[in-house]
């Protein structure tokens, strides 16, 4: 279809089909439909919408520029996605237990959910978490805690993702230093830790320092690891929490490259050299409902960021312009209606995260609405991925809805509208300049209106909320976190406290906080302090003390 007379003659024929058979068609019932990102979907999408001329450049083959279909030659027929299951809750080692259950079914990399305090740098004892410790996910106190969240799981075994941002270079320290312990060298982990600080000013909110600070946090991790631990994923550069707070599809991918910029510019400042870290960047992404849509936006990531690392940072590795990315499916569509609609709903997430090539995937459990995850639903979760690897086919060829006219011309608009977004962001001084001006907060906070207002005005459909509703009970067996369990946590960080050598902790925290005064890295300083069994809000407190702490504003 790449001739002239051909690309007329479809034209043609294609407009005497809109006003034969479709219109009189269109009589009977019609419905306008939209992206997430409210563009008007087309009623049929032809070679007219892609144009094969340009495919070498535009799409490729997978493991080669521009990524498009895919990071890698072979995709899934070398090997599957990592499947990770988030967890963590109540304790050390109730989650432990958790891990050692999800190993012995199937999974093949494990996935840390810490606890509001930990997330926020506060010890369990801290009058702030009162209430809080175990809730949402395991407290880390001190290396103490991290010895038996990993007993007898070898770290040289396991490939581990923390989701934790601020106080994220204490927690990666004491996997280093268990690691040790196992005898485990640094260059033998596999993992990555989130250390994604700027979504949590517009998105999250666990942050504790201001914006300055915590990039040189983060980037003196990205230089900590390129010479220590050459295997590990220095930071997850995160839309997924973008997108649970209300963007859509487009701005999802938009902020997240906007963040993934700063961090490069932030580095490439700091005086490291872009392929050094550059190849251990990696991505997290939300899996919606709409199946095609996310495809298109896991493709279009992809090829933008590799433009945006050739073109705008003159990346030479190969590896530096790929984009690998974790996936979760949306825990904002979960509903506490009739929770079983979850695990169709979680199914689709999944296979669009699968089509769109990812590196690595965690499925919600059905009953996240009402609790955490109970162990039957963490295993069908579990269940869902293995699936779709070995029984759906979805991994039998790499990027297998390649070449579909409507994809393809989704995947080109989702591209062009995210650049859209980043040359304005651009025009602000970039993304902090953006987030301070509000603006980023603004642009979720109306596609989230609006996105609410849709389902309250049955536009869009919830099934189970909105229409198709019946009473029914909740799910049975809900996972309880026994109050309890906050004492036993206080009770054993008094214990490590008394036991340790309080001088050499004090040595270690003095050391600290010299080096955050000067212009050092300050991973190996907290390495120590680690090793000394300083407790996790003592490490923070000493970088409160130099930094303090971020006050958001109101727009």
């Amino acid at each position: 279809m790449t001739d002239k007379s051909g690309q007329d003659k479809l034209r043609q024929q294609l407009e005497e089909w809109r006003k034969g058979p479709l219109a009189g068609f269109q009589k009977r019932g019609w419905k306008e439909t939209y992206t997430s990102y409210r563009e008007p979907i087309k009623d049929i999408y032809t070679p007219l919408d892609f144009p094969e001329e340009k495919y070498l450049e535009k799409s490729g083959f997978p493991g080669q520029y521009p990524y498009v279909r895919g990071v890698y030659p072979t995709m899934y027929r070398g090997r599957p996605w990592t499947m990770r299951q988030y967890a963590g809750f109540a304790s050390a080692e109730e989650s432990n237990r958790r891990y050692r259950y999800l190993l012995e079914q199937g999974q093949t990399g494990l996935s840390v959910a810490f606890d509001l305090p930990t997330q926020i740098g506060l010890d369990s004892d801290h009058d702030l978490a009162d209430g809080e410790v175990g809730k949402v996910g395991v407290p880390i106190d001190s290396l103490a805690d991290m010895e038996i969240l990993f007993a007898d799981i070898p770290l040289d075994q396991v490939s581990t993702s923390m989701t934790i941002n601020s106080p994220a270079a204490v927690l990666l320290a004491m996997y280093i230093a268990l690691a040790e312990k196992q005898g485990v060298a640094s260059d033998q982990l596999k993992g990555t830790i989130q250390n994604d600080i700027l979504k949590e000013y517009f998105a999250r909110g666990t942050y504790i320092f201001p914006p300055g600070p915590s990039l040189r946090l983060i980037t003196d991790i990205f230089a900590y690891c390129s010479r220590e631990l050459p295997r590990w994923n220095t930071i997850s550069i995160s839309g997924y929490h973008i997108r649970e707070a209300g963007a859509n599809a487009v701005q999802e991918l938009a902020f997240t490259l906007a963040d993934g910029i700063a961090y490069v510019k932030a580095a490439l400042k700091a005086g490291l050299e872009g392929d050094d870290f550059a190849p251990r960047l990696s991505f997290f992404f939300n899996a919606q409902m709409n199946l095609l849509e996310e495809v298109a936006k896991f493709r279009a990531a992809r090829r933008l960021w590799a433009r945006i690392m050739d073109e705008q940072f003159g990346a030479e590795n190969p590896k530096s312009k790929m984009l690998r990315f974790h996936t979760q499916t949306a825990g904002a569509s979960l509903t506490a209606q009739q929770a079983q609609n979850n695990i169709v709903r979680v199914t689709i997430q999944a296979l669009a995260a699968v089509l769109g090539g990812t590196q690595s995937l965690h499925t919600n459990s059905y009953d996240e609405a009402w609790a955490l995850p109970s162990e039957e639903s963490v295993r069908i979760a579990l269940r869902t991925q293995q699936i779709i690897a070995h029984e759906s086919g979805a991994t039998s060829t790499a990027d297998p809805l390649g070449g579909s006219y409507y994809l393809e011309a989704l995947t080109d608009d989702i591209e062009n509208k995210v650049e859209e977004y980043l040359e304005k962001i651009e025009e602000m001084g970039g993304m902090v300049e953006a987030i301070e001006k509000g603006y980023v907060q603004r642009e979720i906070q109306k596609s989230a209106y609006e996105m609410q207002k849709r389902i309250e005005q049955e536009e869009d459909i919830v099934v189970g909320v909105n229409k198709y509703a019946h009473e029914e009970a909740a799910p049975d067996d809900l996972l309880e976190v026994d109050p309890r369990m906050e004492k036993e946590q206080i009770k054993k960080l008094q214990e490590i406290k008394k036991n340790r050598d309080e001088q050499e902790v004090e040595q270690s925290l003095n050391k600290l906080k010299e080096t955050a005064e000067a212009d050092e890295n300050l991973m190996p300083a907290i390495v120590e302090a680690v090793k000394a069994y300083a407790t996790l809000g003592e490490i923070c407190g000493v970088l409160r003390s130099i930094y303090g702490e971020y006050q958001a504003p109101t727009f």
